[in-house]
């Protein structure tokens, strides 16, 4: 009888799927033998770039289930899907474009099974369709989808319960893609990503401009973005904080950005007019905009304290894990400017102004005067 004397599981490689072979030691006549079982693959999650390239390839899943908190993905890609998957002249015959709330998955499941009648293919996109009802009857469809269909739901809002076995089944057969909402932190990157996609470039300043006055909205954001690209010339293809000021509407010297910049050099008038336009333009900038920004500022610069070499632009710049040298000047001249003493106070009393705002021991104080307070106490 074969003893099972021990077993490891050996990552093979990751090329977009996960392999991995369970190697099982056994004893025969003396000899340990190994034998390799495969084990089951596991899709890699796909991403919206890879997405793209497939459409724009030709290569095309059965089901789509595109689901998540951010619309701008999961219309794009549904976009894509409904003006270049088959022809104008194909779309009228072969191409169906329904609202969740006005049908049920027994009544999409019906269309699905149909085969194409002038077309290739068969495309049906449900849009809003976390509002459908009914998608157990999805299910058998979902487990032996029409090869020549492509169905696409729109599941906008949030995520579908992943407990339901039409969404197990879509993992297997189809592909379901989760639309992140984008992270305050990752706008810079995004803004810079896609502006370089376009053959243009952008300034730290310009960049910061555009990140904390229209914040993740993604639809408004690409929307801005567009506009900028639109307007620049032919010989010189770079966002400018003057450009962001005519085209977007943000004022390039009251903004967050210019406010940090005031505070990090201890211009205490620069930083007062700032916070005055601020209370009379309530618009420009917020102090739920600016709290974060200013608390992660000196968090970093706490951590600068104990930097061994905080001299040095380049290794402070690697202590701090920033993406550039140009960054850590601000986090230099901090350590001029402020005592390590003075910063920690600094940073519990941007958590006492947080809490205030959000009504906590604050009955009746301003959110203009909680910005006053805020920046007497960080200058003086």
């Amino acid at each position: 009888m074969v003893s099972l004397i021990g077993s490891f599981f050996v990552t093979l490689q990751n090329i977009g799927y996960q392999r991995a072979k369970l190697v099982i030691c056994h004893e025969s006549g003396g000899l340990f033998k190994t034998d390799f079982i495969s084990m089951p693959e596991k899709k890699a999650v796909p991403t919206f770039d890879a997405i793209m390239r497939d459409l724009k390839d030709g290569h095309y899943a059965p089901i789509y289930l595109l689901m998540g908190d951010e619309s701008y993905y999961i219309d794009k890609i549904s976009d894509y899907i409904q003006q270049h998957v088959l022809k104008p002249e194909q779309q009228a015959f072969d191409q169906t474009v329904v609202f969740g709330a006005d049908v049920n998955g027994s009544m999409i499941a019906d269309l699905a099974m149909q085969y194409p009648m002038m077309s290739p293919q068969k495309v049906i996109i449900v849009k809003e369709a976390q509002a459908m009802r009914s998608y157990d009857k999805l299910e058998k469809y979902a487990l032996k989808p029409q090869p020549r269909t492509i169905l696409v739901l729109c599941y906008k809002n949030g995520t579908m319960d992943k407990r339901l076995k039409f969404y197990n089944a879509v993992t297997k057969n189809g592909l379901v893609f989760e639309s992140k909402k984008l992270k305050e932190w990752q706008l810079p990157d995004h803004i810079r990503n896609y502006l370089k996609s376009q053959n243009v470039g952008i300034d730290d300043k310009s960049c910061a401009m555009i990140a904390e006055n229209i914040g993740s909205d993604l639809n408004r954001l690409m929307s801005e973005l567009n506009k900028l690209i639109i307007s620049l010339p032919d010989n010189d293809r770079r966002v400018t904080p003057d450009m962001v000021e005519k085209n977007i509407g943000v004022s390039k010297d009251f903004n967050v950005f210019e406010l940090r910049d005031a505070i990090v050099n201890r211009n205490v008038v620069k930083a007062n007019r700032i916070i005055k336009y601020f209370d009379e333009n309530k618009k420009a900038g917020s102090l739920f905009s600016y709290l974060p920004m200013l608390f992660n500022y000196f968090q970093n610069l706490m951590l600068a304290y104990y930097a061994p070499n905080k001299n040095n632009q380049q290794a402070l710049a690697d202590y701090l894990q920033l993406r550039s040298v140009w960054g850590v000047k601000d986090y230099m001249a901090g350590l001029r400017n402020y005592a390590g003493r003075k910063t920690l106070q600094i940073l519990q009393k941007l958590r006492e102004i947080d809490a205030k705002s959000k009504g906590i021991n604050n009955p009746s104080t301003s959110e203009g005067e909680l910005a006053k307070e805020l920046v007497f106490f960080i200058l003086h």
